[in-house]
């Protein structure tokens, strides 16, 4: 018997005591009670949630689908920064730093001073090349003058000659052997006073590098003495730079003595020449209806002919001279070069960074200071897998978000690609003919240049680590 049967078999407590209050002695029907609708409920329930499954499902399908429509359009990667360039600040010349005018991290401009570098040991140099420069100058001088002289004799001695030839050809054979004594004298005489005048411009030459020597060393004094009085040097260290400067005193006047004997000696071989030249003349004088005299004249209208080649050599010397004077002026140049470097100024506008240089460091020639990091020249380099290059061209729009601003999306667009992977140009590149071969997916650094106005990009700097999205479709 089921529970409904014993429901209706058992009669309802409390009815007979209904029936006797109303006076009814007929009992009273019971309504049968409603069937359990429990497994009806239960089906309803898991309809709705099969219902709401697939109606999830395909929600979940939809938007994946779309997902994945959206998705295809775009190529992205995380292996990519802030790149931009820097420039690396070097001396051009080795010497002692007295003053920097910067700190790291501040803001410079193209031909701010970034540093002062020592000029003592430079200002010499020019001074000494200076020097140089006017030794040169006078030896063209001195070059200048003996081609003139040397045209202006070589001239003369042609038109006397061409006379003496004329004068002797009858008086060959009574005077020829005075002649030729007396041509002799002349010959030795003129030597000696080429020889003279050899002299005389050696020890001439001697006195601008004794003239320029002495005030070298006064220049070294007068340094001395200032760092004396300072206390920075010795009282040995100002001897030693005061007998220099006597000991070139005493040279300068042995080479203005020597200049004076010189001197001296051309007077006195001009006089012998003279003097041979007198006797010569009274020579031909006595032999002018003489024959003997006509070979000597025509042996100096000879040595008179060979008068340009001396020119020439006189004027070869002119330009041995000038080569001297240009060399001498780009020695001075280069002093001068030398001497701007020690004022280093900033080649860009940027921020100093990695400044590694202190007062009174020493520096060497290329070696780095500090480097100046653009402030308003960056870009992106992506470092995209080749299998997702495909579609991938040049002008395609990027969005670019920056681990360091998340809250902001920059934009710009691909400006190039490398000519190469990375591993390619990397210091010890795969060899992929040794050994066994694993094939590994190569990445290509892709250039990717902001479309945001200055001001926006201040704030990135080279390094920071980004994630751009490439639109392909």
């Amino acid at each position: 018997m089921n529970k409904r049967e014993e429901a209706e078999a058992e009669p309802i407590e409390g009815s007979q005591e209904i029936g006797d209050k109303q006076g009814i002695n007929e009992p009273i029907e019971i309504l049968p009670e409603e069937e359990d609708e429990s497994p009806v409920k239960g089906n309803g329930r898991r309809k709705k949630i099969i219902f709401g499954g697939a109606t999830a499902l395909l929600i979940a399908i939809i938007a994946g689908g779309a997902y994945w429509l959206y998705s295809r359009q775009f190529e992205s990667t995380d292996d990519a920064f802030i790149d931009g360039d820097i420039v690396q600040i070097s001396p051009r010349v080795s010497a002692y730093v007295t003053k920097i005018h910067v700190v790291n991290n501040q803001l410079v401009h193209k031909g701010d001073l970034l540093l002062e570098l020592n000029t003592s040991d430079l200002e010499v140099k020019l001074e000494r090349a200076k020097a140089d420069l006017e030794t040169a100058r006078s030896h063209r001088g001195q070059a200048v003058a003996n081609a003139d002289l040397t045209k202006k004799v070589a001239g003369a001695a042609q038109t006397q000659a061409r006379s003496n030839v004329e004068t002797t050809k009858s008086n060959v054979d009574q005077t020829r052997y005075s002649a030729d004594a007396k041509q002799a004298q002349i010959t030795q005489a003129r030597a000696a006073a080429r020889t003279a005048a050899a002299s005389l411009q050696q020890t001439q030459a001697q006195q601008p590098q004794a003239e320029s020597n002495l005030k070298l060393a006064q220049t070294e004094y007068d340094r001395r003495k200032t760092l004396f009085d300072k206390g920075d040097i010795s009282h040995q260290a100002l001897d030693q730079a005061l007998n220099n400067l006597q000991t070139a005193q005493a040279q300068l006047n042995g080479a203005q003595k020597q200049v004076l004997a010189a001197e001296s000696r051309v007077g006195e071989a001009n006089a012998a020449v003279a003097a041979a030249e007198q006797n010569y003349r009274q020579s031909v004088a006595q032999v002018a209806t003489t024959q003997s005299q006509v070979g000597e004249s025509q042996a100096r209208l000879e040595d008179a002919n060979a008068a340009p080649e001396r020119v020439e050599v006189s004027q070869s010397e002119i330009s041995t001279a000038d080569a001297g004077i240009l060399a001498a002026e780009a020695a001075v140049h280069q002093a001068e070069l030398e001497l701007s470097y020690t004022k280093i100024y900033s080649p860009e506008d940027g921020y100093v960074t990695k400044k590694s240089v202190e007062i009174g460091q020493l520096v060497q020639v290329g070696a780095p200071l500090m480097a100046i990091s653009h402030s308003d020249d960056v870009w992106v380099v992506a470092n995209f897998k080749e299998t997702q290059l495909e579609n991938m061209q040049i002008g395609q729009a990027v969005d670019i978000e920056v681990d360091a601003f998340p809250s902001e999306t920059f934009h710009g667009k691909v400006e190039s690609f490398q000519a190469g992977t990375g591993s390619r140009f990397s210091l010890l590149p795969a060899e992929n003919a040794t050994g066994n071969y694993v094939k590994v997916v190569q990445r290509l650094p892709v250039k990717i240049v902001f479309e945001e106005s200055p001001e926006t990009i201040k704030r990135l700097v080279p390094g920071m680590s980004v994630e751009p999205s490439v639109k392909v479709r």
